[in-house]
């Protein structure tokens, strides 16, 4: 390299200037020669500044590209990021500004706030206030955001560490529109697409992108085109995702599929000569077989039960209110057999739906119509005297557009009552966009003739209220002559003149005589004086205080007759021509319900008209933008969907929007559901969320599929029924031939290549003793039944509205409260710990799938339990009257308990413990007699001393008990061990 070279080189790097390198001085104009050596040197010298100069330059791109990295990672991640997390606190609100910490911008941001420390420091995140915030683990810096269900995940985290690693650029808002343009369609592939809507509460969640997988749902149904085939269209769409290499179980044999078809469409066991029959026809034609076995189960009335009593667990069915007012509603039964009646008379689904939410406007002179808009009384709210009537209003609006979602549209929509909705494209107006349909929806027990069809068997039950009635009115009654012995007392001591307030007594005593009646309310006569005076502009000052001179035990029981008299009302209301319904009208003003509520005369004019609008936080008295009824603006599937704003035709214009067959989430809702109940796994896992945060669909094209089938079939629940019955998936055996090979290539169980077995729920438990022992009441419909539950949980004191409801009294006959489960009273305060114990869903929330655990208590249940050893006794004493030796008796105890006969060494192991247990049975104890009253004992709450009163239990006068231990043999008691031991075998718990 020659000296010019050098020269030029050295100067490029180290600038014009003057250096001294190696003992040598030059400048850029030096000419001075340089000896060989230190041309070496210099050689040396400036290869290695090349290199360091290389060295640097590569830094600098290296940093420069970092900072171009972390520009993008701001406008793609970390702005948005910010706005979303961050600037309601920090930012949107200029004139509350939390901490005074300003994120709108870096120069804000690194004033610090409070703190007047930068929170972020350039290219060491470590060392960043904002990144120990947001990780959480820092003591000296509060976590941020400071609600753990808003905390940052890994990822988020992540993109904030490399923005700050990348030093920390906020580019302006120029250049972040250039780079969004720039990268706009490589993102948008990215992240997902938006969603037309009526758009959000802020611009950046109505610009919001989702990914295509979390809206499956909204996408419309199309049947997947299968080609010409001989194989069932379900098992060639499971086909399509059955990972390689699993071999699919066999057929399971004739007893096990008769089995399990019976208990899924009618909840029952198959009889033993059903069984025999099906097992001959199997054996000839097993194809014609199977179908003319699920056609008969299908015409079954047993099918509406089992199918009513799942589609009661979604929708909450409970025969009272909950919370601090459980009373009664009398007449819900009315509801329960109408979907009974639906399923059973195979009513196309969207008629179902039309029906549930406004059969009333559809219908109004039909009274099924009207008793199906019970559906929209479910929910567990009633307005009362302890609450503002506004905020129970709201709770009715608030559950009924909820229950909507998940019922109907597998969406849950409660999450965009108090802001847009964090997952799917539900913006807030549009949940109260539902909600404004519901705005002319009133609550009322309505007036609607028994139908032919109706069981209104065992209405003089009502005989035992109408005691407690008369028992509480003689208390009224009693109290009220004291009263006005008080009234008198009370002048005297006050000095007063009597006068006026005893002729207003003789007046009303007058009233009373004219009318030829005894009030029978408790506006009895002190009251009734009292307003007389009051209404005459008497000061109240000139007479007797409510109640004047009561004792403690005077103030309680008056309360508790007052009360009771109250609760009687909507009781009594069960055995009238009345359904819990709805009707269409003004909101007319009240502040307490005391008795049933019907439709007004004048429900179109008396009235606040109101007018919905959005509720800021879902505060009821937080009034923001106006709303008019509408749907969800992201199916835009209809585009001639309009709710009219008028009184009436709201809840029928939307229902037909529900029940539109291009709605892509309706169909889809109903088929994942009736899969659920077939296989105990539903396509889509979460059968009321088909939003981004529930599972996804294991089989998609399977389930629009069935969807798209169902419509063709005019929404058949039948035809869907028997679909997938004869597929070879639902026929399978619940055996493997290799269950290690199955797991290892099917670790989620979601390929079917394996029948799944199930528990029987607590429902079919309760039943199928009841079958097996002969005791079952098959009757169908009518009011509820109270079965024997445990007698402490029935005889607990439980609170409702400030005094006590009644005990629970099984009914006085067998054959009444030995019905089915499903027509059991179901009281949202008191639920039956026997069918608590076996999953039996509380009534509170809709149940998308019943859970089926394997706990300790459900031994001491089944094995230790009054119950069970009840249908044990009834089981052996009914097989003793129906065989002739204890080889046939055993016998006939698998074949109830089993549908099979026992296998030699099960019939020998029987005999020999029968015969055992009948040498050592102990006499057996004499049964209990049921109380015929409790005495209950509680704080008044006008002095907050104690008080106590009986309940007299009127229906224990008449009660006959089950079959007792003492009503038989030492032999039949015996041969009631061995029953018991069937009935906690697996083979009868579990369906396979």
């Amino acid at each position: 390299m020659d000296e010019t070279k050098h020269r030029l080189l050295y100067n490029r790097y180290l600038g014009k200037r003057k250096t001294t390198e190696c003992g040598l001085q030059m400048d850029q104009k030096s000419t001075t020669k340089l000896n060989p050596i230190w041309k070496s040197a210099i050689a040396l010298q400036l290869v290695s500044l090349l290199l360091i100069a290389f060295c640097f330059t590569t830094n600098a791109v290296s940093q420069a590209v970092a900072t171009d990295d972390a520009e993008l990672l701001f406008v793609r991640r970390v702005q948005p990021l910010l706005n979303e997390k961050c600037m309601a606190c920090h930012g949107n609100d200029e004139s509350n500004i939390e901490g005074g910490l300003d994120l709108r911008s870096l120069a804000t941001m690194q004033l610090g706030g409070d703190h007047e420390q930068p929170i972020v420091v350039m290219g060491k995140p470590d060392q960043s206030p904002l990144l120990l915030a947001i990780m959480r683990g820092d003591q000296d810096w509060q976590p941020m955001p400071p609600k753990e269900a808003d905390q940052l995940t890994a990822e988020q985290i992540g993109w904030i560490r490399d923005w700050i690693v990348g030093g920390a650029p906020w580019p302006d808002r120029e250049r972040i529109q250039v780079i969004a343009a720039e990268h706009a369609e490589r993102w948008a592939a990215e992240d997902g697409f938006t969603v037309k809507t009526i758009g959000g509460l802020s611009p950046e969640w109505a610009n919001r992108r989702y990914k295509p997988e979390g809206l499956w749902g909204y996408q419309p149904v199309r049947k997947p085109a299968l080609q010409p085939s001989e194989q069932h269209p379900i098992d060639t769409l499971i086909g399509l995702r059955m990972p390689e290499g699993i071999e699919v179980a066999p057929a399971a044999g004739a007893r096990t599929f008769i089995r399990r078809a019976t208990f899924d469409l009618t909840g029952l066991p198959p009889q033993p000569e059903a069984i025999a029959a099906f097992e001959k026809a199997y054996a000839l034609n097993e194809e014609a077989a199977v179908r003319e076995l699920i056609d008969r189960l299908l015409k079954s009335p047993h099918y509406g039960e089992r199918m009513g009593q799942h589609w009661l667990d979604v929708t909450r069915y409970a025969d009272s209110s909950g919370f601090a007012n459980d009373y009664e509603r009398g007449n819900a039964w009315r509801y329960r057999d109408y979907v009974i009646r639906a399923f059973n008379g195979d009513k196309p689904y969207d008629q179902f739906i039309r029906e549930q939410i406004a059969g009333d406007e559809i219908a109004p002179d039909d009274p099924e119509a009207i008793i199906a808009t019970g559906f929209l009384r479910m929910g567990p709210w009633e307005l009362t005297g302890m609450e503002v009537a506004k905020i129970a209003r709201q709770r009715f609006l608030d559950d009924v557009t909820n229950s909507i979602g998940e019922t109907f549209l597998a969406h849950s929509l409660q999450c965009a009552r108090c802001h847009d909705h964090k997952f799917d494209p539900i913006p807030t107006h549009d949940y109260y966009a539902v909600q404004a349909v519901f705005a002319t929806t009133q609550l009322c027990e309505r007036s609607a003739a028994f139908l032919p069809s109706e069981n209104t068997h065992g209405f003089e039950e009502r005989r035992y209220l109408e005691r407690m009635a008369a028992e509480y009115q003689a208390t009224l009654s009693e109290l009220d002559r004291l009263l006005l012995a008080n009234a008198q007392k009370w002048f005297k001591e006050k000095g007063l003149d009597a006068t006026k307030w005893n002729a207003a007594i003789e007046a009303v005593k007058q009233v009373d005589v004219n009318a030829k009646h005894k009030r029978k309310d408790y506006a009895d006569v002190f009251s009734a004086v009292r307003n007389s005076l009051l209404t005459k502009g008497v000061p109240e000052s000139d007479f007797p205080p409510k109640l004047v001179g009561f004792t403690t035990d005077q103030f309680g029981l008056e309360r508790v007759a007052r009360k009771g008299i109250e609760r009687l009302k909507w009781q009594l209301d069960r055995y009238e021509p009345y359904a819990l319904a709805v009707y269409s009208g003004r909101t007319v003003a009240m502040k307490s319900v005391t008795a049933p509520i019907r439709v007004p005369k004048n429900r179109l004019t008396d009235g606040e008209l109101e007018e919905s609008c959005i509720h800021i936080g879902g505060d009821p008295f937080a009034e923001g933008a106006q709303v008019e009824p509408g749907v969800l603006s992201a199916l835009d599937f209809d585009h001639t969907a309009e709710i009219p704003n008028s009184i009436e035709g709201r809840r029928a214009a939307f229902a037909a929007w529900v029940a539109n067959k291009d709605n892509p989430l309706t169909a889809r809702a109903i088929v994942n559901r009736i899969w659920l109940w077939h296989f105990g796994d539903a396509i889509a896992g979460n059968p009321n969320n088909f939003g981004s945060t529930g599972k996804r669909p294991t089989h998609p094209e399977l389930l629009d599929w069935l969807a798209a089938n169902m419509v063709e079939q005019q929404w058949s629940f039948k035809a869907l029924h028997r679909l997938i019955m004869t597929s070879k998936a639902y026929r399978r055996s619940s055996r493997h031939p290799n269950v290690g090979l199955l797991r290892t290539l099917d670790p989620a169980g979601t390929s079917y290549a394996v029948f799944k077995p199930r528990r029987l729920s607590a429902e079919e438990l309760r039943d199928a003793m009841l079958a097996a022992s002969g005791e079952l009441n098959l009757a169908i419909g009518g009011i509820p039944c109270r079965p024997e539950i445990n007698l402490e949980a029935a005889l607990q004191p439980r609170q409702v509205m400030g005094t006590f409801a009644s005990a629970w009294v099984p009914n006085p006959k067998p054959e009444q409260r030995n019905r089915r489960s499903i027509y059991a009273l179901k009281l949202r305060g008191l639920s039956d710990p026997a069918m608590e114990v076996f999953n039996a869903p509380a009534p509170d929330f809709s149940c998308e799938r019943r859970e089926s655990s394997v706990v300790t208590p459900q031994v001491f249940a089944m094995f230790n339990g009054q119950a069970t050893h009840t249908r044990a006794l009834a089981l052996a004493h009914r097989v003793l009257k129906e065989t002739i030796d204890d080889t046939a008796a055993i016998t006939k105890c698998f074949e109830l308990v089993f549908g099979r006969a026992p296998k030699p060494d099960e019939l020998s192991a029987c005999l020999e413990h029968w015969h055992q247990c009948e040498s050592t049975q102990p006499m057996p104890a004499v049964a209990s007699v049921p109380p015929l009253e409790v005495r209950r004992e509680a704080v008044e709450e006008n002095t907050g001393e104690k008080f106590s009163f009986v309940e007299t239990l009127y229906a224990y006068a008449d009660y006959i008990p089950d079959l007792q231990p003492a009503d038989v043999s030492a032999r039949t008691r015996a041969l009631a061990d061995v029953c018991l031991a069937l009935f906690n075998t697996n083979e009868f718990v579990y369906v396979y």
